[in-house]
């Protein structure tokens, strides 16, 4: 028997959002330390924001590293489960749910020595409006001279490989159970479009129920060269960046003047 629970804005899955992260990044630590070359640039009680925080994995890392950390993100299940991660790890992390365009109701300019926006989280904000104005509230947040670090997709590669069903090829444990992980991919005609990515988590039991959480998303791809362009209009210069046409993902990180 399969029961299915479709919703919107990530409050099913962030219910069962340790099966989309990796093995290597779900110990908090782990997670903190896979950015050990932009962390070594803080000092140890730097003030540092998450601002898409997920289920906490790094706002909780990082406040284990001394830190001073906020979590923030537009989903109220997210902050929820990361103020349980926080208790759970005895972290010290105010959590917050805000969406981007909101941080500067909840924070003073020049509050924060890095800010993080990681995840892929971006392309969630609607269109070049929307991300124009996600990257200024972060950019006001930071203290002149700190850093915005940020990762993507390669909206390139995505976009190239059309509308597709990309099932895992494998089963993914946790908690006990197995769960095989499905991305339904539907790209728009053109860049500015609205896109979708349906996430679902098909979990197996030890009676072999299957349980399939499902969110239907709204994203909206960019170029890099559009980020680029992007971020410099908002005060902020690319000092590290990874991406590749031919890689998945890269990391951004970038200065405010």
């Amino acid at each position: 028997m399969t029961e299915v629970v479709v919703v919107t804005e990530y409050d099913v899955l962030a219910e069962v959002y340790e099966w989309l992260i990796s093995d290597a990044k779900l110990p908090p630590a782990e997670f903190a330390a896979s950015f050990d070359d932009v962390l070594g640039l803080l000092p140890s009680n730097a003030h540092v924001l998450d601002c898409s925080c997920g289920t906490g994995q790094l706002a909780v890392g990082l406040a284990g590293r001394g830190m001073q950390v906020v979590a923030t993100d537009a989903s109220e299940a997210m902050v929820r489960r990361t103020a349980e991660l926080s208790e759970e790890f005895g972290a010290s992390v105010r959590a917050v749910r805000a969406n981007w365009e909101e941080l500067p109701d909840h924070f003073e300019d020049d509050t924060f020595d890095m800010v993080f926006c990681v995840g892929n989280s971006l392309h969630h904000a609607a269109g070049a409006t929307g991300r124009g104005a996600a990257l200024e509230s972060m950019s006001r947040l930071l203290r002149p001279g700190g850093r915005l670090v940020l990762t993507s997709r390669t909206w390139e590669l995505v976009r190239a490989r059309g509308s597709r069903l990309d099932i895992r090829d494998r089963l993914v444990r946790r908690n006990g159970r197995d769960a095989v992980v499905v991305y339904r991919w539907e790209i728009a005609p053109h860049w500015e479009d609205e896109h979708h990515i349906e996430i679902a988590i098909a979990q197996v039991d030890a009676t072999g129920l299957v349980l399939v959480r499902s969110e239907l998303l709204s994203c909206w791809p960019y170029r890099y060269e559009e980020l680029e362009v992007e971020l410099h209009r908002v005060g902020l210069r690319t000092r590290v960046s990874t991406f590749d046409l031919e890689a998945e993902n890269y990391m951004v990180v970038a200065s405010k003047v």
